[in-house]
């Protein structure tokens, strides 16, 4: 696999875009809240504006890409991401940026990131064998979690230590460098006939969610996928706030407590690629899930600023990206092991349709149950609903998946 060049680019191009992402996920909260000092309420508007193109557009984009080619799409994606973070610093540099600003231009981040991220799942099984889906979810996955390390914590270090518009700059530099990366890709992908009369765009998408919903397996990863996401998108909500205003960090600590999950999800990475098959899939993604969603009940007993504190918030982080990048790799690898060819892209969509898509609500939820309800148990509450994700697992057939991936519908 390490041997194909167009996998080499793609995990290269892959890694910095995901430090992009990664880096502006903590660029434009913080810049929110310690620049424009942002209420609670706007956010969780912020952080919903900015994951809506996943609620509106994943289905459509699922049905674009099964029909395009991966490599296009990324790149193009990763233009328009820089060419949207570099207005952000540019506007922030002239003291000319503002909240209705910064909402537009997160929208178009997470618009096109919902392009990039469906198309660079469904080009990895147009670059590699069934047998390697594994190992090329851990590595892109394992790249993900290089980015969840340096991402935050260069990000909360550039806005503390310099300014916003500076990390942000960073931010489109790394979208920069994923264009560059995934250009080079050369392979000719084999991307499905397209018939005479093509079917409407609407009939596509019925046509993956019928698959997904008629599929057991993928049906209950949509259930424990849209359970974890609503919970998890008012979590931070609520943890973005807890953290420099109820503990009192700055911005440099808050971005170390985020990047502290980076660690733990390249270990998880790791062994994902060795845990399924021992144990079985189904064990492996249940007690992951459990252990690492669990930690977040931690939380809300910490207090002050302390050594003790920040101990606490880089173990829970830890742990947490443990526990989800097991859920993650092998979610992913079962999803792709029985989803045909020509689905994969539509499969993907729907799937981060049903569970994404609720992340606008969960901010909102989180930013409304934080003014209402103050930020400490705002978090508690929010922390106990990340449980229903395992909860759901353990009671569908994705608990009973044994060692073997199981066989393509």
């Amino acid at each position: 696999m390490w041997r194909n060049a167009d996998f080499r680019g793609l995990w290269v191009g892959q890694t910095a875009s995901q430090l992009g992402e990664h880096t502006s996920l903590v660029v434009l909260p913080l810049l929110a809240v310690l620049t424009l000092d942002a209420t609670a309420g706007q956010l969780g508007v912020l952080r919903a504006v900015g994951q809506a193109p996943i609620l509106l557009l994943s289905l459509f984009v699922g049905a674009w890409v099964d029909r395009w080619r991966t490599r296009t799409t990324m790149v193009l994606t990763d233009i328009g991401r820089a060419l949207a973070l570099g207005a952000v610093a540019l506007a922030g540099l002239l003291d000319r940026l503002g909240m209705p600003g910064l909402l537009v231009l997160a929208l178009a981040v997470g618009a096109l990131s919902v392009f990039f991220d469906v198309a660079y799942q469904a080009s990895l099984v147009r670059l590699v064998e069934r047998d390697q889906l594994v190992r090329g979810n851990s590595a892109l996955e394992g790249s993900r979690s290089a980015a969840q390390i340096g991402g935050p914590a260069l990000g909360g270090a550039l806005v503390s230590l310099l300014s916003a518009p500076v990390a942000a700059a960073g931010g489109a530099l790394f979208f920069t460098l994923s264009f560059l990366s995934i250009r080079r890709m050369r392979r000719a992908e084999p991307i499905p006939e397209r018939p005479e009369h093509r079917p409407r765009v609407w009939h596509r998408i019925h046509e993956g969610l019928r698959f997904v919903i008629g599929d057991a397996v993928l049906r209950a990863v949509c259930l424990a996928s849209a359970a974890f996401q609503f919970s998890f998108a008012a979590m931070m909500t609520v943890y973005l706030l807890f953290l420099p205003r109820e503990l009192h960090l700055s911005g440099t600590v808050v971005g170390l407590a985020l990047a502290a999950v980076g660690p733990g999800a390249l270990l998880g990475s790791l062994l994902a690629a060795r845990l399924p098959s021992r144990f079985g899939y189904g064990p492996v993604l249940v007690c992951a899930a459990a252990l690492g969603d669990g930690m977040f009940l931690c939380v809300p007993a910490l207090h002050g600023s302390s050594a003790v504190t920040v101990a606490a918030l880089l173990g829970v982080g830890f742990v947490f990206g443990i526990g989800g990048q097991l859920v993650n790799v092998t979610v992913m690898a079962v999803r792709q092991a029985v989803t045909p060819d020509g689905m994969q892209g539509r499969t993907a969509a729907t799937i981060t349709f049903a569970g994404m898509g609720l992340t606008p609500l969960g901010s909102l939820f989180g930013g409304l149950l934080a003014s209402g309800w103050g930020l400490r148990t705002g978090l508690l509450v929010t922390a106990a609903g990340m449980l229903l994700s395992p909860v759901v697992m353990a009671f569908s057939p994705l608990a009973r998946l044994g060692r073997e991936l199981p066989a393509r519908g």
